[in-house]
């Protein structure tokens, strides 16, 4: 997710009733929650014990990303996909922005899709796997840059924005800190298994985890330094839900997200609710501009209720209603059967959950930049907000 650069318009200072208990449910969405969990999840384990706590929580997660993690994926694709002639074609977006939709709604699908059938037609573990690794490599650059999001978009909701210098540091403390998770730890190359698909990792270079261990401890000085002149300059901070999602998607999420072997349950869960927010900030407030005058359309309500029913139902067809008929009708029969076998009993899962992934992170890259226009909804604010900054009109700069 990539926040635009924002100019705030003639700030009008309010305070409502609502707005503490708006900014505590922000905090908790946007990653707060984390803190709350870690305590929860340990007293859990010094409970019932390890084994328990993890089946517990295997069993509970594993339903609900139903409603969470599933649907999370299958509305990004409800986002993009939304008017695609004319977003491909037509005048919605400038030139770049055009060439990024089309690289990242057409040709990357066709890509992995290639991918996934020689993988499933050859019946090669190696093949998937390569596969399987790119789509870790991208998940934490999709994690820091969705982090990045949360931090400048909400900051600028609240009247804080940040100089390009402190772009930059923050940016370079999530790349930072995207580099040393991948390169941590070190990996000699082992014998790994994801959804079924065993596979032999590519090795790294012994080197490569203290020296990106390094980098990152460098962004984190930088990143306190910046924060450091800002204070100094202003006596300002960026404020505390943006700041603390932002640095517990980073550090939590992201570097240190083995921390707690129970809360690695819970960490998907937490950043598809961080991510829904998002979404619900967007497509609320673009609701509610077609809701009012002179088109007086269909009721926010009913928008984002279609919407959620929508990508609920997607994510089940996506994640469990096609590959599993896909595994039961042709991994089933003896000839299928033998030729997938290096991909365990459900190949078409893996298949399926690497592509959206994989896809999802470059649908993103497009659909949250500050070029399109849609994202301007998010720094919408109104009298009907939850933050205390109500009133305000944003400008999204290029």
């Amino acid at each position: 997710m990539t926040s635009a650069s924002v100019t705030l318009i003639a700030p009008v200072a309010t305070s409502r009733p609502g707005a503490l208990r708006g900014r505590l449910i922000e905090f908790l969405l946007v990653g707060g929650a984390t803190l709350v969990l870690f305590p929860l999840v340990w007293i859990l384990r010094r409970s019932v014990g390890l084994d328990a706590s993890e089946l517990a929580l295997g069993f509970l997660t594993f339903h609900a990303a139903s409603v969470i993690n599933d649907p999370h994926f299958a509305v990004t694709y409800l986002l993009f996909y939304k008017d695609a002639r004319r977003r491909a074609l037509g005048g919605v977006f400038a030139p770049m922005q055009r060439i990024r939709y089309v690289v990242a709604g057409f040709l990357v699908p066709l890509a992995l899709l290639a991918w996934a059938v020689a993988a499933l037609a050859t019946g090669s573990a190696r093949t998937m796997g390569l596969m399987i690794q790119l789509m870790f490599l991208l998940v934490g650059w999709h994690y820091v840059k969705q982090g990045f999001g949360v931090l400048t978009v909400l900051s600028a909701r609240r009247g804080f924005r940040f100089t390009p210098l402190e772009r930059r540091v923050v940016l370079g403390h999530c790349f930072a800190a995207w580099a040393y998770a991948w390169a941590s730890p070190a990996d000699p190359g082992r014998e790994l298994e994801e959804k079924g698909v065993v596979y032999t990792s590519l090795a790294h270079p012994p080197a490569l985890e203290p020296v990106t261990q390094v980098i990152f401890g460098v962004s984190a000085l930088a990143l306190l330094w910046a924060l450091a002149q800002r204070w100094r300059r202003e006596r300002r901070l960026p404020p505390l839900a943006p700041l603390a999602g932002f640095l517990i998607t980073v550090w939590l999420w992201t570097v240190y997200s083995s921390l707690d072997r129970l809360m690695m349950y819970l960490i998907p869960a937490l950043h598809s609710v961080q991510y829904l927010y998002f979404v619900w900030l967007l497509k609320r407030n673009e609701a509610r501009e077609a809701e009012g005058p002179p088109s007086f359309g269909t009721p926010t309500g009913v928008r984002l209720a279609v919407l959620a029913a929508s990508a609920v139902g997607l994510g089940w067809v996506v994640f469990r209603g096609g590959p599993a008929l896909l595994d039961g009708a042709l991994v089933m029969s003896a000839s299928d059967g033998e030729a997938m076998a290096g991909l365990g009993e459900t190949p078409y899962f893996a298949a399926v959950y690497v592509f959206v992934n994989i896809h999802h992170y470059f649908m993103d890259h497009v659909i949250w930049r500050r070029e399109n226009p849609a994202t301007g909804y998010l720094l919408h604010t109104g009298e009907r907000d939850e933050e205390s900054g109500g009133g305000r009109q944003a400008a999204v700069e290029g």
